[in-house]
């Protein structure tokens, strides 16, 4: 027990997280010459094409220290916001953590909060200053942040460079210095924290735990104490870069199990795995459960998929708890999800991966966030709306609440008005604004949460000039003056393009949806009219011209007549054309209409 560490490693976006923990798994000798690789941990494709992490990676490394060897588990974290779920549950199998701060960026609003979780959780925090060797790198004035912010020695930050491997040794040295090891006693009663999982197609769902209290080993009867159902452990073992096999692992320890189970529903994150014989097992205090805060339609193109869908959904999950969803239908494109996401990156994510990895395509609507109803019949009892369908007509209606967040934004003091005006115009309220330092300045706000879901964070890099940084935390619901949107096709209402704005945006927005819509769907042989609607009052519309045979091409000279008479004979087939003919909705048509603001 006392030759373990278990530490993760948390920093803001680009910090330099997954390239630190290459050079420490090269320094341990974890990983040889011929595995080598830049961001070793990230497995997906995705995560490399990108070069960001979306998924929380542990590993097992050995670290000779004087006289003794010491096992180091270490937990790469993802730094968007969008995944701090992953952080959170990695942050709960550990007792320490590395806070990494780029030498050249300085403090970020994501080091910031993950540091508060880090403490919450009493982790012991070891700051490591990295990008030393940038040569807009100023490690002194970082230096003295850092130890404003954490209250620690100067003489206790780690300086290093990830880049060429410089301070590692330093930052291994103090993981065994600093770090306690884990407590737990490997006598008593098996308890184990699930803090992930990852379906193998091969062996059934390979579950990743912390042992807290004694020991598992190959072929024990164990149980999940929240489902209470009873397995054969057929293997387990530690996580190094390929999974080792153990005939035992104890308490302190991260590994993984293999029990042959299918069904994704039966392993949950934050569950206990206990002893199958200990009939009074308690459950260790796991994760709270996620919020979701962007909720959005995803739909098989084919109908006859949605069953598949559903399998491929249930496996995504485990691998990404975050991910929550729940059936439902619409009209326009029959049986589907209503899925929750973390953030916008987050859905785009899920969607890559349920084609790439299930090959899986879906169509997505809309995303909006939850919202509640009341209704004047009965103004206490509240109605969730999901979906714009969902909410009473507007005689029936009360009053609507939507969430609200608290945004912290970190940016230079040069562009404090850009930032401002621009969270103005998303409907926030400055609550704050702090001095970091002469150049830096941290700002408040209280705006709601459907405003920031869209386009916000870019549009915040562009006007900060990239230079600020964005975290947030939910802050309650509030009553809002909020309308439903409907967009009418030939007159008749797609459900899966309503949208609920507030009153003050209603109409600018319901017009530039007409627009947009007007430029990406195709012409057809009839003329169509596209309307936005407020209940039955129609707020804008735009028409695509119908495609046109020159009927009258034949006619040289002659009587009027007789090309008014073709004239007329076309108006009346395009008339019953435009009584039976549907209009086709492209794709990208449900996604330009989050691309408004352009």
């Amino acid at each position: 027990m006392k030759h373990i560490r278990n530490f993760c490693i948390i920093a803001h976006i680009d910090h330099g997280k997954s390239t630190l923990a290459d050079r420490l798994l090269e320094y341990t000798g974890s990983v040889s010459d011929r595995e080598k690789q830049d961001q070793l941990l990230d497995n997906m494709d995705l995560e490399r094409e990108r070069g960001i992490t979306i998924k929380s990676h542990a590993i097992q490394m050995e670290f000779p220290f004087g006289d003794e060897s010491f096992v180091l588990n270490l937990i790469d974290t993802p730094g968007h916001v969008d995944f701090s779920y992953e952080v959170s549950r990695s942050i709960a199998a550990c007792e320490g953590a590395l806070l990494v701060v780029d030498a050249a960026q300085n403090i970020q609003a994501q080091t910031i909060s993950n540091l508060y979780l880090a403490l919450e959780n009493g982790l012991e925090i070891i700051p490591v200053l990295n990008k030393i060797d940038l040569p807009s790198a100023n490690p002194q004035e970082v230096t003295d942040d850092i130890v404003d912010l954490l209250g620690c020695k100067e003489e206790e930050v780690v300086p290093a460079s990830a880049k060429t491997g410089e301070g590692v040794e330093k930052i291994l040295e103090a993981i065994v210095k600093r770090v306690p090891p884990p407590e737990g006693d490997k006598n008593k009663p098996l308890q184990a924290l699930v803090f992930d999982s990852v379906y193998n197609p091969f062996r059934g769902i390979e579950t990743y735990f912390r042992i807290i209290n004694g020991s598992i080993a190959k072929g024990q009867k164990i149980k999940f104490v929240a489902t209470g159902k009873v397995y054969d452990a057929d293997e387990v073992g530690t996580l190094n870069l390929k999974q080792t096999e153990k005939p035992e692992i104890s308490a302190g320890d991260v590994g993984y199990l293999i029990t042959g189970i299918k069904d994704a529903k039966e392993v949950k994150v934050g569950d206990t795995i206990a002893d199958a014989n200990d009939s009074g097992a308690v459950a260790i205090e796991g994760f709270e459960d996620v919020k979701p805060m962007v909720f959005a339609g995803i739909y098989p193109v084919d109908t006859e998929d949605y069953e598949e869908l559903r399998g491929a959904m249930e496996k995504l999950q485990l691998n990404d708890a975050s991910l929550v969803f729940v059936p439902e239908s619409s009209a326009a494109l029959g049986f589907g999800f209503r899925c929750g996401f973390l953030g916008m990156l987050h859905m785009e994510i899920v969607q890559e991966r349920l084609e790439r990895e299930f090959g899986m395509t879906v169509i997505t609507t809309v995303p909006n966030v939850s919202y509640l109803a009341y209704t004047k019949k009965e103004p206490e009892k509240t109605l969730l709306v999901n979906n714009p369908s969902d909410l009473p007509e507007p005689s029936k209606l009360d009053r609507v609440e939507e969430p609200y967040i608290t945004a912290s934004i970190i940016t230079k003091s040069d562009f404090v008005g850009n930032v401002m005006s621009l969270c103005i115009e998303k409907r926030g309220v400055v609550k704050n604004q702090t001095y970091l330092t002469t150049t830096r300045v941290e700002l408040v706000f209280e705006m709601p949460l459907a405003e920031i879901v869209f386009d916000f964070y870019d549009r915040l890099k562009t006007v900060s000039k990239g230079y600020a940084s964005f975290d947030y935390a939910p802050a309650g619901m509030k009553v809002s003056k909020l309308v439903r949107v409907d967009i009418l096709l030939n007159s008749n209402p797609v459900d899966a393009l309503s949208a609920l704005i507030h009153a003050d945006n209603a109409y600018t927005v319901g017009k530039k949806m007409c627009e947009k819509l007007r430029e990406l769907i195709p012409r057809q042989q009839f003329d169509v009219p596209i309307q936005a609607a407020i209940g039955s009052k129609i707020i804008s519309r735009e028409t695509i011209k119908a495609l046109r045979k020159d009927v009258t091409a034949k006619c040289y000279g002659g009587d009027i007549t007789r090309k008014r008479k073709l004239l007329e004979k076309q108006k009346k087939g395009k008339k019953r054309m435009r009584q039976v003919g549907s209009v086709e909705i492209p794709q990208e048509a449900f996604m330009a209409v989050l691309k408004l603001r352009d």
